[in-house]
């Protein structure tokens, strides 16, 4: 009899460790999706505000038209830049597809110096100003964006979440990283 209370207290020893070994794993999962979807809402919020941008320049790009027709090739690269950006999809491509566009608004704000009547116009100055605020906007959200990747990539890392992450399928996140130019906001001029 005192054998038989030995292997019960054996595979009760054995079920509570394995109960342990589940509620740990269950909470590291559940730790790394919260981050995982934290990244995802992150970078949702960077593409909301480029997009954002993008949707601001062709009513931008109209404005100075009525007064720069004659522009075509300006007007053609901005075109080309903004859908580079509307079809990123990684934090690498739309990083690259914004200094496309940065560029490009420089040399939109190049034209603009050469037509005074068209920077006294208030159409064109409310869209500067929405443009510059969306300027900022983007900065933000890429700064909470690589803030959130960096939490991520942290838990990921780190022992023993490193272990059960590359079990899981969880591995590191891309930072948004930009060419030193475009950590800059563009200079509008007027």
């Amino acid at each position: 009899m005192k054998n038989k209370n030995r292997g019960g207290a054996g595979i009760i020893a054995i079920i509570a460790v394995v109960v342990v070994i589940a509620i740990f794993l269950g909470g590291q999962w559940n730790n790394l999706v919260k981050l995982d979807e934290d990244v995802n809402g992150a970078w949702a919020q960077v593409q909301n505000q480029v997009k954002r941008r993008a949707d601001l320049i062709p009513n931008i790009v109209e404005t100075v038209k009525g007064y720069a027709g004659h522009e075509k090739e300006t007007f053609t690269e901005i075109t080309k830049a903004r859908a580079g950006v509307t079809e990123a999809s990684t934090p690498k491509e739309l990083a690259e597809a914004n200094d496309n566009l940065t560029e490009a608004i420089s040399r939109l704000n190049v034209v603009v110096e050469n037509y005074p009547e068209l920077k006294a116009n208030q159409n064109f100055l409310d869209l500067q100003a929405q443009l510059e605020g969306t300027e900022n906007r983007i900065a933000t959200e890429r700064m909470r964006y690589n803030e959130t990747v960096k939490t991520y990539n942290q838990k990921v890392r780190r022992f023993p979440t490193n272990i059960i992450a590359k079990i899981l399928g969880f591995g590191p996140r891309d930072y948004f990283k930009v060419s030193e130019k475009d950590n800059q906001v563009p200079e509008v001029k007027f």
